[in-house]
């Protein structure tokens, strides 16, 4: 494994905004979340969460859980004898979260913490699954190497990743580099950044299971669900 090639892509830009920044922009929206990613965000969320196919009786974690609406469906999802888990780095997602599960009788079945995806608060191979939607490429480009090593420690052997994100695959549409530029230009609001899932899930040592290019309004969006390797 090329580490220096894992550690920087020319082609993406970087991250700009501090973790201290990102939690009080997270901290500041928590409470209109649900609204602003309604439009936009959710349905290929949803999609990703679909093609990871979380099942009866799994170990289910979700980094960037954010107002908890797909970290409740994975509760109801791995059933009784399951469990979902997750981590943010915003408080103000937490609430938001912990309330929308007790609401919804799932405050038992979903266990939700402050935390930063970069050094996960979990053991060794404890997940059957983890889930990723729209907060991989909110880390910067060398940091993001060191997310996905966190996520394989934590898997299980077999164990499957579902990342959604916006995507650079086939970069140079109008669309792509508006939203570029605007990253750039306000990278504090603006703050996903097109980012290559699949060839960082490859680099990270997982195995691809699927794939899906989706785009809206232009914009490219990859659906990827990968797995870890059994041990050898």
């Amino acid at each position: 494994m090329n580490e220096d090639h894992r550690a920087a892509d020319p082609d993406i830009l970087r991250v700009t905004r501090t973790k201290r920044e990102a939690k009080s922009f997270y901290d500041r929206v928590s409470g209109i979340y649900d609204w602003l990613t309604r439009a936009f965000e959710r349905r290929f969320a949803e999609k990703a969460l679909e093609r990871l196919d979380a099942r009866d009786g799994e170990v289910v974690l979700e980094i960037g859980f954010g107002s908890g609406h797909c970290l409740r469906a994975i509760a109801r999802a791995v059933g009784r004898k399951g469990s979902a888990h997750g981590v943010d780095i915003s408080r103000g997602m937490l609430v938001v979260a912990r309330k929308k599960l007790a609401e919804s009788g799932l405050a038992e079945k979903a266990h939700p913490l402050l935390g930063d995806a970069a050094r996960l608060p979990y053991k060794d191979s404890v997940f059957d699954a983890v889930f990723m939607s729209y907060t991989l490429e909110l880390f910067d480009t060398a940091e993001i190497p060191c997310v996905l090593d966190e996520i394989r420690r934590v898997l299980r052997p077999r164990g499957r990743v579902g990342v959604a994100s916006l995507s650079r695959e086939g970069g140079g549409s109008p669309m792509l580099r508006l939203y570029e530029w605007a990253h750039e230009r306000w990278p504090k609001y603006a703050d996903c950044r097109p980012i290559y899932v699949e060839r960082s899930l490859r680099d990270a040592g997982f195995g691809i299971r699927s794939k899906d290019v989706v785009r809206w309004f232009g914009l490219p969006n990859e659906i990827v669900v990968a797995a870890n390797p059994a041990p050898v």
